[in-house]
């Protein structure tokens, strides 16, 4: 059985006053892909902001074993926790080879640095092309590229993935999800993925949880819950 890279248990958020999730338990192994599904307005996208740091919790939030509760966001970043957010969150007036300096900014070994923007042209070849272009003027796929583009760039253990297919044709959809396959498969990325495509999600992840209002339904593995046809029905919409 694979170690457990990120290990959460009994996690409550809360935006102020205002509780969101509500004793989630979720885990991804070491090399591992784990999606976390729900309508929307479940929670998801608060459970990435609550292990990235960006609201309050409570409960357990482990990783590799070291508890992540109270720590600056940079200083998770340095653990090795690379969030895309819903949206792409590029730095839009900034050229595509600023952003992925942006991404490197918690490194210091300047030789690594420059080894990865060759790797990241190499995964993402449209970004060298457009290298001195402000990000901005990029399509949505290309913007969604530069995204997992500047993740890489900090070389980490944890990818965290906001809905990645958002608005995005199919052949783009499908060029990034072989990508982050890759990733996983070649270069050991662990994953924890949000994405509204239930059965993309599920093809690319071994192990599925599912939320309804802030609050755990299941968990198990993805060809289990692919395979049974009333949670296809009433959790996963297809």
């Amino acid at each position: 059985m694979a170690a457990m890279l990120l290990d959460i248990r009994r996690l409550c958020a809360f935006y102020g006053a205002t509780q969101v999730l509500f004793g989630l338990d979720l885990a991804v192994a070491e090399g591992g892909v784990t999606a976390l599904l729900g309508a929307n307005g479940a929670g998801k996208t608060t459970a990435l902001r609550a292990i990235s740091g960006m609201v309050r919790t409570t409960g357990d939030l482990l990783f590799r074993g070291q508890s992540l509760a109270g720590r600056e966001i940079e200083d998770i970043v340095r653990l090795g926790i690379a969030h895309v957010p819903q949206g792409r969150g590029t730095f839009v007036r900034q050229t595509v080879e600023e952003n992925l300096e942006i991404g490197a900014m918690s490194r210091r070994d300047r030789a690594g640095i420059a080894a990865d923007f060759e790797r990241a042209y190499e995964y993402f070849p449209r970004l060298r092309e457009r290298r001195r272009q402000q990000a901005g003027t990029l399509s949505g796929g290309e913007q969604q590229m530069l995204a997992v583009a500047r993740a890489l760039m900090l070389r980490p253990k944890l990818m965290l993935l906001d809905e990645p297919s958002f608005g995005l044709a199919p052949l783009i959809v499908q060029e990034l999800f072989g990508i982050l396959r890759t990733l996983n498969r070649d270069e050991n990325v662990s994953m924890l993925l949000v994405e509204q495509n239930a059965s993309l999600a599920l093809d690319l992840a071994d192990r599925v949880f599912l939320i309804e209002t802030g609050r755990p339904v299941m968990g198990g593995a993805a060809q289990d819950l692919r395979g049974d046809e009333n949670i296809r029905r009433a959790y996963l919409g297809y």
